[in-house]
């Protein structure tokens, strides 16, 4: 009776996994914030992302974490990087089997840890960070990235990478568009994830977690400069937003269940205060409630597998 009048769904194809690969890793290594989400080797990660589609998750969003670093983030344009080389891994091992998605940022890859690269007064310097996010978005797309998800927060950054895709001929690619990112407290696992550099905070170009009518703004913009899909992030604390932003948007919204949120759950349940399975699908049943059409979610396999 319950499945028969139920108001949200909650299906797999809604589901898109976040997955880390290492540079140089022979073994998976743990997260020690995140347990049960790993740094993965290249081997590993076909494994993984593999076990995923089987199960049938929605798309698989890929991070990289390389060996060395610089002031540039030189590594996030190298068509030998780690995070090309397995998209190109992975493309290869799936073909168009999901959704191949690739951040398309560049704080993994620098040395200071910022989203952008640094003027001389250090601080990010927006003009010339789009310039490295529009060369970023044809290394990603020419290794097989289907979708590209800028999530840098700077200014104009969905209008360059959109033009740079269409002059080089990829006009099938697609952008998510990190709309509304909010500088969150929340994002502290993440950090151990990538092995951030970042010292201080990244509230001079992500969001304050106060304002939504400036959230529904910058969604706007994304979507007049060709975003096909626009992101809340984070997504528990921000239910509101994405409601909002799903009844205003006319493109698909997505919303990232995101490590400190999947870190507090996994940390209640180990110690036995909560039901895990009945929290996890709770939890991402309410982002969908709230309007989300897709969530990134760490728990994405595991709960497509629950759910079938």
């Amino acid at each position: 009776m319950r499945r028969l009048v139920g108001e949200t769904t909650l299906r797999p194809r809604q589901l898109i996994l976040p997955m880390f690969v290492a540079e140089g890793a022979d073994t998976p290594r743990p997260i020690s914030s995140m347990p049960g989400v790993v740094q993965h080797t290249r081997d590993t990660l076909r494994k993984a992302a593999v076990e995923a589609v089987n199960a049938g998750v929605g798309g698989l969003m890929l991070f990289g974490i390389p060996k060395t670093r610089d002031a540039e983030g030189s590594g996030a344009i190298d068509p030998n990087g780690i995070l090309n080389v397995a998209l190109r891994d992975l493309r290869s091992e799936l073909g168009d089997a999901t959704v191949l998605m690739a951040d398309t940022c560049l704080d993994e890859f620098t040395d200071h840890g910022h989203c952008g690269v640094l003027d001389a007064d250090g601080g990010v310097d927006n003009d010339a960070t789009l310039r490295v996010y529009a060369e970023m978005a044809l290394a990603q797309v020419e290794a097989g990235a289907h979708l590209l998800g800028p999530s840098g927060m700077m200014d104009g950054q969905v209008g360059v990478i959109r033009g740079a895709l269409d002059r080089a001929g990829h006009t099938d690619a697609g952008i998510l568009a990190y709309s509304a990112k909010f500088a969150s407290a929340f994002y502290g696992p993440f950090r151990e994830a990538v092995d951030s550099q970042l010292k201080g905070d990244r509230k001079t170009y992500q969001q304050d977690p106060g304002n939504v009518r400036e959230a529904l703004r910058e969604i706007e913009l994304d979507i007049a400069e060709g975003a096909d899909m626009v992101m809340v992030k984070p997504a528990l604390s921000y239910l509101d937003v994405i409601r909002a932003a799903a009844e205003a948007s006319p493109v698909p919204v997505a919303a990232y269940n995101i490590s400190g949120e999947y870190a507090m759950v996994e940390a209640a349940a180990a110690n036995g205060w909560l039901d895990r399975e009945r929290t996890i699908l709770e939890v991402l049943t309410s982002i969908r409630r709230a309007g989300a059409d897709m969530i990134l979610t760490y728990w994405a396999a595991e709960a497509a597998a629950w759910l079938d």
